[in-house]
């Protein structure tokens, strides 16, 4: 393969495959354990939990990912962390009666998964020069949503033809074939001759530099592994809280929608999944279409030197998180399932374009830090999965408590307005806080 396409082009469409496998999971579980659940007669607030427990692990490690990335290299934490949430999936019970077993395999699941997206963020940053940034980790973040819109085309099928079961073999074979081409085809970075090199902006060799830039650069490479981590700087710079509101915004949204949607087609709407055909897919693959045009588009303004990385930043995040926060809160006004979809696709559509703004950032604020950093505001992201995914349960309870129907928009008015309500507070944190510069060195 390295006859034909440079090093970092194999990197960065294996680790587009790896966030596609991931989200296959993540919807194939939300898809057949809400069968099964439904089979059962479990109520909408377990159902919330158990969706939401996934989180809770993937928490926990976000921060540890980044450290353990940043120490022993991206490379060997994510064939580790892919390896072990394929054998858990493998051999759990998808059995709703069986709430500790379901508790505890989510748990190790979100653990596992949890080490990703800190080890792509350190790889990438060390793989890819400045000028390919934005369309890579675009790409890269794209297979989230092409996989979340394989996964409800596919999935209901399998559930259907076969049972919700058959779903966990299927993720777990993906996940076994995904380490396989890793194992054979993924390496350390350029000039990264010790296995614990850390993300100090490698890809930058690939510019053409001058000999001072070059020394500059050799210095930095060095002295990547011996500096320490400036965790306090981390965390009290308002660029870096500015990036970790927006993903908890982006996640809050998307869980939401990612985990709910299917309950709402089948309760809200009275729509069968396995009916709809292929429109059900088509929210996640316009992610998939808008946040590539982002990554495309602010790489554009970039290199042409149209905007500023600041001022590119900003207008991506600030077009995204405003359109998408009118579409999330008209949504429940949609009856028809051909409505939900066309309002669901915009709202997540945006919100991937908003991924051009806030996403990116991590590496131009700290390229060297971008896996620590990435870590963190991952963190924000999931804990807005275990807040929204929880809540949303809880919030459709209190309807039902309220007497009111579950196919009553009013029964879901609040479910969208919150996510909508976040994007436009933080489009304008933002827009406020926000630089494009590097501000660790």
């Amino acid at each position: 393969m390295n006859a034909y396409f440079p090093k970092r082009y194999i990197i960065v469409f294996l680790t587009f495959i790896c966030t596609c496998v991931c989200y296959i999971e993540r919807v194939g579980f939300s898809i057949a354990y809400t069968a099964a659940a439904d089979a059962a007669g479990v109520n909408q607030s377990s159902k919330g939990m158990i969706l939401s427990t996934f989180y809770y692990g993937y928490a926990c490690s976000q921060v540890p990912g980044g450290w353990a990335a940043q120490k022993i290299g991206g490379r060997r934490v994510l064939l580790l962390s892919f390896v072990l949430w394929s054998l858990t999936c493998a051999f759990v019970p998808l059995d709703p009666n069986r709430v500790s077993v379901l508790v505890i395999a989510r748990l190790l699941v979100g653990v596992a998964q949890g080490f990703i997206f800190p080890s792509i963020h350190t790889i990438l940053a060390q793989w890819v020069p400045p000028h390919e940034r934005s369309r890579s980790v675009s790409l890269t973040t794209s297979g989230m949503y092409f996989g979340a819109a394989a996964g409800m085309l596919v999935l209901p099928s399998l559930i259907k033809f076969r049972d919700p079961q058959f779903v966990f073999v299927v993720e777990a074979f993906l996940g076994a074939i995904w380490s396989l081409l890793w194992f054979k085809y993924s390496n350390d970075p350029p000039r990264s001759d010790h296995p614990k090199a850390a993300a100090a902006g490698f890809g930058e060799s690939y510019l053409p530099t001058t000999g001072n830039e070059k020394a500059i650069l050799e210095n930095r490479g060095q002295s990547v592994r011996t500096s320490k981590i400036p965790w306090k700087r981390i965390m009290c710079s308002l660029p870096i809280w500015a990036i970790v509101v927006n993903n908890f915004t982006f996640h809050y949204a998307l869980y939401v929608l990612m985990n709910w949607l299917p309950t709402y087609f089948e309760l809200g709407l009275q729509q069968s999944l396995q009916e709809m055909g292929s429109s059900k897919m088509m929210p996640y693959l316009n992610m998939f279409l808008f946040l590539n045009i982002g990554g495309v588009i602010a790489d554009h303004l970039i290199t042409r030197k149209i905007m500023s990385v600041t001022r590119t930043r900003k207008l991506l995040n600030t077009v995204g998180f405003i359109v998408s926060s009118f579409a999330l809160m008209a949504l429940p006004l949609f009856r028809t399932a051909d409505g939900v979809v066309f309002c669901s696709s915009v709202a997540l559509g945006f919100l991937a374009l908003g991924r051009a703004g806030f996403a990116v950032n991590h590496m131009d604020v700290a390229p060297r830090y971008a896996g620590i950093v990435m870590g963190i505001s991952n963190t924000a992201g999931t804990l807005a999965g275990i807040v929204g995914v929880d809540l949303t349960g809880r919030l459709l309870e209190s309807a039902k408590a309220a007497r009111l129907d579950l196919t009553s928009p009013d029964s879901w008015t609040t479910v969208f307005v919150i996510p909508g309500s976040l994007c436009i507070f933080s489009a304008l944190m933002f827009l406020l806080l926000s630089t494009g510069e590097r501000i660790f060195d």
